[in-house]
């Protein structure tokens, strides 16, 4: 599931898969804007079938953390 999740951040923010660590802050290591954020959800919320809640996305800075969030979740 991380690998996933790092291939989407590595394709939405246009970096190499090999340069997001586990703990890579999504928007002061990786460069991504709210709007990133916001495809990034999206782009998640499809692949792994789940809905994020809104108050959760700030929360969600790093791969690891969105691994967390959807294991957590997932139904």
């Amino acid at each position: 599931m991380l690998e996933k999740i790092k291939e989407i951040l590595a394709e939405q923010l246009d970096v190499e898969v090999e340069e997001i660590k586990d703990n890579s802050d999504i928007q002061e290591e990786l460069g991504a804007d709210s709007l990133d954020v916001m495809d990034i959800m999206t782009e998640i919320e499809e692949e792994f079938e789940i809905e994020v809640e809104d108050e959760a996305i700030e929360t969600l800075r790093t791969p690891a953390k969105i691994e967390q969030y959807i294991s957590e979740n997932k139904k």
